[in-house]
């Protein structure tokens, strides 16, 4: 049953720890952006430039590759992937009130992250419709 948790409550839950947690019990939206932000590392490139990595970039990086995986997730007909969509569904609601009403939250990070929760739910609901559509037609046949 695990693996119909859909994958993409990583990212929001690391999302909510780092700016519940790290913004001073949810500090205002200045103070989010300077966390997400803040360089963690930096990467020097071939150019002679350097790259700074920080929380926010690492979260959306994390999120892109969960995606991938929550799409390959939705492929599936097993009667779990509708449990998934189900779940799917209402992370995407609660990161959509998170974004609307929660100070901090109203970032450009986070709202990428809604963004992909939002794309699995629609791919998942799109895919599951089409495949369902490909059964009735070979069992009409």
């Amino acid at each position: 049953m695990l693996i119909a948790l859909p994958l993409l409550a990583i990212p929001v839950v690391i999302y909510n720890i780092v700016i519940l947690f790290g913004a001073g019990g949810g500090g205002g939206m200045a103070a989010a952006d300077d966390i997400l932000r803040q360089p963690m590392f930096s990467i020097p490139m071939a150019s002679g430039a350097s790259w700074n990595v920080g929380v926010g970039d690492l979260i959306l990086f994390l999120s892109l590759i969960l995606l991938f995986f929550e799409l390959l997730k939705s492929t599936s007909s097993q009667k779990v992937a509708i449990v998934n969509h189900a779940l799917s569904m209402i992370l995407f609601v609660v990161c959509l009130v998170e974004f609307l009403l929660i100070r901090g939250f109203a970032t450009s990070t986070f709202f990428l992250v809604v963004t992909m929760v939002m794309l699995d739910v629609l791919a998942g609901f799109i895919v599951t419709i089409i495949s369902a559509r490909k059964d009735l037609d070979f069992g009409g046949a």
